[in-house]
């Protein structure tokens, strides 16, 4: 898999000290506002609204996640293709500001918080999601070509097993081994290990089921 070179882990290319506060404006000021937009952002309830237009209760239904692959067992692929495109959203779009305002740091600063809005939801008493897509926005924008590979294996995994935790689990500790790989500082491959065993963790349920031979499966 061919992987594009490694991009200093810096803010905006030609805009250092003085100038780039004068373009942005009072940084922390600026930077913790759009860390709390991006996380309310990533409180948004996909999968509840889309599957309560069609009278279902996603927390009490399937696995009780809130996510795309347990509206894709309860509604089917259309409903749960929706759920995923919304919540890849929710990470991406955040990305895409900080990287566009302020580079890597600020694209990680902004996605993450996108990523905890969705795992840890105010709105919901901090009962979310489990982050994968969330976090796959954000892993797009920062490493595409790492992220387009893993997302084949993904869905070959996928795929094979039926199991969508499987295939989650295995992408998600392999993406800070490929971002160390790839000759990404010691920085983002911390930052990248963080959200993985995140995700990890919130995928617990499903390793005692999956352990017990009780993980719902996707079906055909």
């Amino acid at each position: 898999m061919s992987i594009s070179p490694p991009v200093p882990f810096t803010g905006t290319p030609g805009l250092t000290g003085t100038r780039r506060r004068a373009a942005i404006g009072p940084v922390p000021v600026l930077l913790a506002a759009l860390v709390v937009v991006s996380y309310l952002i990533g409180t948004f309830p996909s999968a509840f609204i889309v599957a309560r237009r069609s009278g279902h209760d996603v927390s009490a239904e399937g696995s009780g996640n809130p996510g795309a692959s347990n509206v894709f067992r309860i509604m089917g692929w259309r409903a749960g293709l929706l759920v995923f495109t919304l919540d890849f959203a929710k990470g991406a779009l955040p990305a895409v500001a900080g990287l566009l305002i302020d580079g890597r740091p600020w694209a990680f600063a902004l996605g993450i918080a996108a990523v905890l809005g969705h795992v840890f939801p105010v709105t919901r008493r901090f009962k979310g999601g489990r982050g994968v897509a969330t976090a796959g926005g954000v892993m797009v924008v920062v490493y595409p070509l790492i992220s387009l590979g893993l997302a084949v294996v993904w869905l070959v995994v996928a795929y094979g097993f039926k199991k969508a935790s499987i295939a989650s689990l295995l992408v998600t500790v392999a993406f800070p081994v490929l971002v160390g790989m790839s000759g990404y500082g010691w920085e983002e491959v911390a930052l990248t290990g963080v959200l993985a065993a995140l995700i990890v963790v919130r995928h617990a349920a499903n390793l005692r089921r999956l352990a017990r031979g009780e993980e719902s499966s996707l079906g055909a």
